[in-house]
């Protein structure tokens, strides 16, 4: 196998591996704030529908978890087998939290292990509620340390550079570096909003299958609320992004937006197609690309001239930005209108077809997270480290990446089809009728 093979296979197999990662990641950082947030609702207004919300919540969240910690290992391994000279030259500086992301795993996982031992074990459930806040939070900073270490690649510093070799390394600077505040603030956000619109999907999935049970409803009308906060924070919080792009990595903003030449008053282009260079059937909002990045319409806005031309992302990076956008569009009306739908006692809101677009708004914010990795990680293209080391310069010159693919592929085919199965035997044979009736019989046998 030649390098430019081994490139490939490197590439294709790191791509595999954060995308299936990505799906299991986003839902062991998002899932326990919702597990909180019902426990305390339950406790709040002594509801028992909220603690078995909980309860079963976290069931589900031990499987993805152990699934996640699988891929997480993965990705850890392929770091420093598919990327040696990238190691090798930045694994000073990132090892900090590349190892703070570690503990912050095995903190998460201690109390989420004492949560589930002593559930029935505490007659005061405030106290219990007190468990859940280290595991929310551990959980959440295993998301912002791993980020860190993707906001480094995009804007390395905390080093200076003699030689090829790194030296005067400051990790704390390396970590709080210009892509950090709103990479991380964006992950986090989107997690929780994603988490939030696939258990809003499984209560309408739920709701539509028959079972008209009050539980359903509330589980419902929860989720859409946390979803549709996290959905404008992930707005307001996009909207800083693209002004960190315009002044950090204009070439990955001009990319996405098909912006070519450097002119004031740019629009944004949003959809379209290209052809031969020229720009086709896009919906054009005038001035809305200056405002983006400059908060002024008048702004001139860097195009893709500017830039060498084995410099400039791939310009398919625009149709990864769009989908992004689009579904993150698409979910906030659709939870706005069924939390305004529910205050205003809508009757088109609990139709099967508005139910079938929640059901289907879970797998589509999935497929959401995913195109924001992809774009951030294209968008990085051709740079490992920007501005240092290119992706050829930093991948193994080994010729069995291609066996480590299928070998890892046939892991995560293993893992998916595993962690599904297991999911839908715990719920199906243990429904939430028959889990409220059982508590209804262990109440009356204590109160006799």
């Amino acid at each position: 196998m030649g390098n430019e093979e081994s490139v490939f296979f490197s590439r294709v197999l790191t791509e595999l591996t954060l995308s299936f990662h990505i799906i299991y990641a986003t839902i062991g950082v998002g899932i326990p704030l919702m597990i909180m947030i019902a426990q305390w609702l339950g406790i709040k207004k002594q509801d028992e529908h909220y603690i078995l919300l909980a309860r079963r919540w976290t069931r589900g969240f031990v499987i993805t978890v152990a699934v996640g910690v699988v891929t997480g290992t993965a990705i850890g391994l392929q770091l420093s087998l598919l990327w040696p000279n990238f190691m090798e030259l930045a694994g000073n500086v990132i090892a900090l939290p590349l190892f703070m992301e570690t503990f912050a795993f095995f903190f998460e996982a201690i109390f989420l292990g004492i949560y589930l031992y002593t559930w029935d074990r505490f007659e005061n459930q405030k106290k219990h509620l007190l468990l859940l806040i280290p595991v929310a939070v551990g959980a959440s900073f295993s998301a912002v340390f791993i980020t860190i270490v993707n906001a480094f690649m995009n804007a390395p510093q905390g080093f200076d550079l003699v030689n090829g070799q790194l030296v005067n390394i400051n990790p704390i600077l390396a970590m709080f570096n210009p892509a950090m505040p709103t990479k991380v603030a964006h992950v986090l956000a989107t997690a929780y909003m994603t988490s939030a619109f696939v258990l809003a999907s499984i209560g309408a999935y739920r709701l539509l299958k028959g079972s008209d049970h009050i539980y359903h409803k509330k589980a419902l009308f929860l989720t859409m609320k946390i979803g549709l906060i996290f959905s404008i924070a992930a707005a307001v919080i996009g909207d800083f992004s693209g002004k960190y792009l315009a002044e950090y990595q204009p070439e990955k903003l001009a990319a996405a937006e098909w912006h070519f030449e450097t002119h004031e008053g740019a629009p944004l282009v949003l959809y379209g197609v290209l052809d031969d260079g020229e720009v086709k059937y896009a919906l054009e909002i005038p001035y809305a690309l200056s405002i983006l990045a400059h908060s002024n319409p008048n702004a001139e806005v860097i195009g893709l001239n500017e830039f060498p031309e084995d410099e400039i992302p791939p310009l398919y990076i625009h149709y990864l930005f769009d989908g992004m956008v689009t579904i993150g569009m698409w979910m906030t009306a659709l939870s706005l209108v069924y939390v305004a739908g529910v205050w205003m006692k809508w009757s088109f809101i609990r139709t099967r077809w508005y139910r079938w677009l929640i059901v289907l708004g879970g797998p589509l914010s999935m497929v959401a997270i995913e195109l924001g990795w992809w774009f951030a990680e294209v968008g990085r293209q051709p740079w490992i480290l920007r501005g240092i080391m290119k992706v050829e310069d930093a991948a193994t010159t080994s010729g069995q990446v291609d066996l480590m693919l299928l070998l890892f592929a046939g892991l995560y085919l293993i893992l998916a089809i595993g962690s599904t199965v297991v999911l839908t035997r715990m719920f199906r044979k243990n429904t939430v009728e028959q889990e409220l009736a059982d508590r209804e019989l262990e109440k009356e046998g204590e109160f006799r």
